[in-house]
């Protein structure tokens, strides 16, 4: 495996994040008051907004932060117009991670018809855990993924409930723009997202089969 996927966090130039993609039922786009998307909708997040585990997340003055629980795929071969019958031959492997968003900044983009990049782009807003080889997770569309907020868990579900699946997602992303060897892409999120606020404690977990592979944990305080 390349040293560029192992060590995505620090190596990897972009971060391409799925919106509106749980579940079949679009659990998370109700829960917004979103449309169900028709085709694979993203955004760009900075890898600067990563913080790996155990970390601090900072608060900024004035937002409302919220968790989205995610199922990251690390990409282990650059490719542009990939086809869906060899997306996975440029999967290199898997992370969990948190996509963190100012929820009451985004709002205000969504009503004025601007870009999310402040709402998603804070430091510490891409809380991430290690990489996970492939080979660890056959069927990635098998995954459950969980977080808890000081103590009580607030998502708890399964990637199966996914709109696209990793293959179209890939087709998808490197029809517009390359994907480089590095890259993360967020999946998704299922229903519960929700507040954290400063001084709460945030742990999550990856779980494939009955078991734990990823559990990342984080302090919430306020941004100086």
């Amino acid at each position: 495996m390349s040293v560029s996927a192992r060590n995505f966090a620090q190596v990897g130039r972009k971060i391409v994040a799925i919106g509106r993609n749980y579940s079949k039922f679009s659990e998370h786009a109700r829960e917004l008051g979103n449309a169900v998307p028709t085709a694979p909708f993203f955004f760009l997040k900075p890898t600067s907004s990563y913080v790996t585990s155990p970390g601090k997340i900072e608060i900024p003055q004035g937002c409302v932060v919220h968790h989205e629980v995610e199922l990251g795929v690390v990409i282990g071969k650059t490719g542009r117009d990939i086809r869906l019958a060899d997306a996975w031959n440029h999967v290199a492997g898997y992370a969990l991670g948190l996509d963190l968003t100012a929820r009451n900044l985004q709002d205000e983009a969504k009503k004025k018809g601007l870009p999310w990049s402040a709402a998603k782009g804070f430091d510490t807003f891409t809380p991430i855990g290690p990489f996970i080889p492939a080979s660890e997770i056959p069927d990635p569309h098998s995954v459950r993924l969980w977080i808890e907020v000081a103590g009580q868990v607030r998502q708890n579900g399964l990637t199966d409930a996914m709109i696209f699946q990793i293959p179209q997602l890939i087709e998808h992303i490197s029809s517009i723009m390359t994907l480089e060897e590095g890259d993360l892409v967020l999946t998704g999120t299922p229903k519960g997202v929700g507040p954290i606020l400063a001084g709460e404690h945030v742990v999550a977990g990856l779980e494939y089969q009955g078991q734990e592979l990823s559990r990342i944990e984080f302090d919430a305080i306020q941004r100086s």
